[in-house]
């Protein structure tokens, strides 16, 4: 189920798109402008890049791993632009961080 809501702030107005995957809602804030099928669908993916690394993904993970979830994101989106589509790309990043982390 999504959700759009128009907000007039200043001197502009942004749409607000929201989603809901199982227990977990997901916003984002974007302009007039901007195509919210393509919010839609980064918000889609990153929930599968979760879903991925997490297994099944609950908000109990997200709150204990905070970090993790932020890094995929981050990996994922840059300056809210999408860096990367693949999610064996952005996964094999979150091993090797793994790993790293692991050996410290």
């Amino acid at each position: 189920m999504c959700y759009y809501i128009d907000v007039l702030f200043v001197c502009v107005c942004v749409c607000v798109c929201s989603c809901r995957y199982a227990s977990l809602y997901f916003c984002c804030a974007i302009e007039e402008q901007d195509n919210e099928l393509i919010t839609l669908e980064v918000i889609h993916r990153f929930v599968e890049l979760l879903d991925k690394y997490f297994g099944s993904v609950c908000e109990l993970d997200i709150i204990f791993n905070f970090e993790k979830a932020y890094f995929i994101l981050d990996e994922f989106l840059m300056g809210g632009e999408i860096q990367d589509t693949s999610k064996k790309s952005v996964l094999k990043l979150m091993l090797m961080l793994e790993l790293l982390t692991s050996c410290h």
